[in-house]
């Protein structure tokens, strides 16, 4: 059974600062393997923490908090219409992509089809012997470290860097309509056995300090496009925590989910995460986009 070491902590006090429900972070825990109990003692620890150190934030000579200037409460996000095409077969450059789920709360969209079982095959043997430990984006340096709450492999392919993966990034911008340009370069990522990317954010948030070092590229994610290559006899699920939603990894599917509108608010509900492997191994491709071409 796993610990509440300092990366468990890291992440409770991230995602309780970041207005994740108790509810949603307790299940996330107990997903990750971690009894019910010791779950949600953890959860109200990091919310009791969080409201003790506001409470006891050093009083002015005006007899308020230093750390406590009233604050706007954050406006609720709007959702408007996503940019994906309507219907429940979408021709998506060179290939028919068929829609599985829509989920309007938060915009999520399963797919299959989005790639031939050939081009599964070809993305996950071009990339076995290339893959390098994953990193995530340090909030307050902006560096790519990497720590434990992901556990994965990966490479980054550039941008068109030969005619299959231009073919795979037209095949993208045209299923999630927005510009090539706008995209990072797809990533390949495999996941062992118990290997799991624990809840978070795809966006960079704003009130982090090293979230400008990624933003200044291209401005901020609008959303993601997680595919599938291969079948995962069990576990591995893309699973959203608030909105109790779950997606099962199957050969040339994917995942698409949307988190900046058009008033560039950005989503609590994408919260999200990859379930432990179970039996067998995970293999995924990712592709995020930004508001603008991503230089």
């Amino acid at each position: 059974m796993p610990v509440v070491d300092a990366a468990w902590h890291e992440w409770l006090r991230t995602n309780a600062a970041r207005g994740c429900t108790m509810d949603s972070m307790i299940e996330a825990m107990t997903q990750a393997g971690f009894a019910a109990d010791a779950a949600s003692e953890a959860v109200r620890a990091a919310f009791g923490s969080s409201v003790t150190s506001a409470a006891t934030a050093p009083v002015s000579a005006a007899g308020g908090t230093e750390a406590a200037s009233p604050q706007k409460a954050p406006q609720a996000y709007r959702y408007d219409d996503a940019p994906v095409a309507r219907g429940n077969t979408i021709h998506a450059h060179d290939r028919d992509v068929q829609v599985l789920t829509r989920c309007e709360r938060p915009q999520v969209i399963v797919f299959g089809n989005v790639l031939s079982a050939q081009e599964c095959s070809e993305m996950i043997e071009r990339s076995r012997h290339r893959l390098k430990r994953s990193t995530t984006v340090n909030p307050t340096t902006g560096r790519e470290d990497v720590i434990r709450n992901r556990t994965s492999e990966g490479i980054w392919y550039q941008r068109g860097e030969d005619a299959l993966i231009e073919r795979l990034e037209q095949r993208i911008a045209s299923l999630m309509n927005w510009p090539v340009e706008n995209g990072e370069g797809l990533q390949v990522l495999h996941y062992g056995p118990a290997g799991e990317y624990r809840p978070h954010f795809d966006y960079f948030p704003p009130d982090q300090p090293g979230s400008a070092v990624h933003t200044a590229r291209g401005g901020q994610r609008v959303a993601t496009l997680v595919i599938y290559l291969n079948d995962v006899p069990e576990g591995g699920e893309t699973i959203f925590p608030e909105a109790g939603l779950s997606v099962a990894a199957n050969r040339g599917g994917a995942v698409y989910f949307r988190y900046m509108n058009g008033q560039r608010q950005l989503d609590p509900l994408t919260l999200h995460g990859g379930a432990p492997v179970l039996a067998g191994e995970k293999w995924i491709m990712t592709k995020w986009v930004r508001e603008r071409a991503y230089v």
